[in-house]
């Protein structure tokens, strides 16, 4: 049976041969989760996502969201799913039992929203942003706005969202006019406008919970004075009892490119001067407190992009082993026809997107794993040590991984040709949906200019390198392999040129060319995500010849040696290329802020 949205086999292998997840429980938090478990969980997601989400992804698509009067109605189909989700509980897999959670560990959990965002990402953007807001609630909340809301957010009873953007404040948050007025009992009274507001409203739960950025009278300008309010759509009486409606508007739903069965709402609070929020967190520290929805939030945007190009991949190549169409190349004249994956086009296309399509697997599982090491570790180093490489590949996680997932969904279209340029098959909408990933949550080019500002100096420099500490262990073992030394070489050169260029980064900000180095951002985090990369694969094949050494059962045999073509592939066809991006950067051309505005072009 030919495998849909994720590769089940590919899977398993990073979750136990790489990662070995079943080691977490040995620690009490998740002595519930082992190998058994695990792969049960698995394939409940499995079975979900491909029985209910996947069927309806096209009619969802073509059926999109209505808006009247202030509503907004889904596809009719998503109802159905979304029971389904809620009654699975997964839209809490990590969270407290005690609040509809099911304490899962992140890699676990990981591994399931792969499948779920592969067959119908559209559909979980009305599930990311609820428990994003749930999650600031447990954060950030008093003990009566946990008793009031946390359960029914996790459990699905009521959505969420995050109201951050405003027409004339986008990535420059600071630049917020929406206001927050002290009512003297506890609640303030919100006026303002948002936009670009994910599942802002829709038909699929009684309630929706909104975080709020706004200001309060008299507060600093800029981040430094704005906090965070929890606004529900209908307001929650103190006994937990529904009240009168809260005066928070949709006023329209977007026309987009992709993700039609989402709705991008625009949201009119308090037009009536009747919306009341409650401050979440502190005063004017609204700003760090969304930060942790917004982290939570870039990495599942990492996992919607590459979901979909891993649903595109697979898509592609069984695509590939059904078409028939001209002879091979050496063939005698006449021949009859083969399947186009024995063309040598085809099968390079192929293996691009099979050795991304790993690669970026095993860099958001290992994201999770650190997220979970953080929970069972008790050695306060080794939490800070955990936490710095999760920020430093937060950006890679979001930025480089969407990029990359992009070209993945481009090329899967490629392989089928004409066909794939046609609403026939399903590349074309992988494709659309996918593109919004490099966008949302902090375009690719914030991302960068997070890792090159932020993440490389964190800590000193040490988030920075202890990621590459990692990455050269793995480097240390493929050398002892006599096959993979080669590959281990030249990963270990551009880890060096790597560096090399980081330091010259560092060196160009501290002469105060903040421009010139951050013209380079995006360059940069290209070739710091094609090193991570080739680190994962190198990882992999590092396991792969050890179990070949082994004698593995026959179906594991052509796994195996994937996994060695794959890292061949990607380090003798990617990293030169890299390598040679790094000269690039250290060249320091400035023509993008030399140039006139007006030699742009004219106006």
């Amino acid at each position: 049976m030919a495998q849909l949205v994720a590769d089940r086999r590919d899977v398993d292998f990073v979750l136990h041969e790489q990662l070995n997840v079943e080691q977490l429980s040995q620690f009490a938090k998740f002595e519930e989760f082992n190998k058994k478990t695990v792969d049960m969980v698995v394939s409940e997601a499995r079975n979900l996502a491909v029985k209910e989400l996947l069927p309806c992804l096209k009619e969802a698509d073509e059926e999109g969201c209505l808006f009247n009067n202030g509503k907004v109605t889904v596809p009719k189909a998503f109802h159905r799913a979304y029971e389904l989700f809620c009654q699975g509980e997964w839209i809490a897999m990590c969270d407290d039992p005690d609040w509809g959670g099911q304490g899962m560990p992140a890699t676990v959990a990981l591994a399931a929203n792969n499948y779920f965002n592969g067959a119908n990402y559209p559909f979980m953007l009305h599930n990311i942003l609820s428990h994003g807001a749930g999650k600031l609630v447990e954060c950030f909340g008093t003990d009566k706005q946990k008793e009031l809301f946390l359960e029914k957010m996790y459990t699905g009873v009521w959505g969420g969202s995050m109201l951050l953007t405003e027409p004339e404040a986008g990535s420059d948050v600071g630049a917020l006019t929406t206001k927050a007025v002290p009512n003297g009992d506890g609640t303030y009274s919100i006026t303002g406008n948002k936009i670009f507001i994910s599942s802002g409203e829709n038909d699929l739960v009684e309630n929706i919970i909104h975080p709020v950025l706004a200001r309060i009278e008299g507060a600093p300008a800029g981040t430094a004075g704005i906090s965070l309010f929890l606004v529900p759509k209908f307001w929650i009486n103190d006994d937990g009892s529904q009240g009168d409606f809260n005066d928070v508007i949709c006023t329209g739903i977007e026309e987009k490119m992709g993700i039609h069965g989402s709705p991008t709402c625009s949201m009119a609070l308090g037009g009536k001067d009747q919306c009341r929020g409650t401050l979440l967190g502190q005063e004017n520290k609204g700003m760090s407190a969304m930060f942790v929805m917004m982290n939570e939030a870039r990495l599942h945007v990492g996992m919607q992009g590459f979901a979909c190009a891993s649903a595109s991949y697979l898509n592609a190549l069984n695509y590939a082993r059904e078409r028939v169409q001209g002879a091979a190349l050496t063939a005698p004249k006449g021949s009859p026809g083969v399947p186009i994956i024995q063309h040598p086009d085809i099968r390079r296309i192929l293996l691009t997107m099979k050795s991304h399509s790993e690669g970026m697997r095993s860099i958001l599982f290992y994201v999770g794993l650190m997220e979970d090491m953080i929970k069972v570790t008790e050695d306060d180093e080794d939490k800070a040590r955990y936490q710095g490489i999760i920020d430093v590949l937060v950006p890679v996680a979001k930025g480089y991984i969407t990029d990359r997932a992009f070209e993945m969904c481009s090329q899967g279209i490629q392989v089928f040709g004409g066909y794939g340029f046609t609403k026939e098959y399903p590349q074309e909408q992988l494709l659309r949906d996918c593109k919004i990933t490099q966008i949302y949550e902090g375009t690719n080019g914030i991302q960068a200019m997070d890792l090159l500002g932020r993440k490389l100096g964190l800590n000193k420099g040490k988030a920075f390198t202890d990621l590459l500490a990692e990455v050269q262990k793995t480097i240390d073992t493929a050398k002892e392999t006599k096959e993979l030394k080669p590959l281990a070489d030249m990963v270990d050169a551009t880890v060096v040129k790597l560096m090399e260029t980081a330091q010259f980064l560092g060196a160009v900000m501290g002469a105060k060319n903040i421009a010139a180095a951050f013209v380079q951002a995006h360059p940069f985090l290209d070739v710091t995500g094609d090193t991570l990369m080739a680190w994962m694969l190198l990882w992999r094949a590092v396991i792969a010849s050890q179990k070949l050494s082994e004698k593995p059962k026959k179906k594991d045999i052509s796994f195996y040696e994937g996994q060695l073509k794959s890292a061949q592939f990607f380090i003798h066809s990617v990293l030169p290329v890299a390598r040679g991006k790094m000269e690039v950067i250290m060249a320091g051309d400035t023509a993008a802020l030399d140039i006139s505005e007006e030699a742009f072009g004219s106006k």
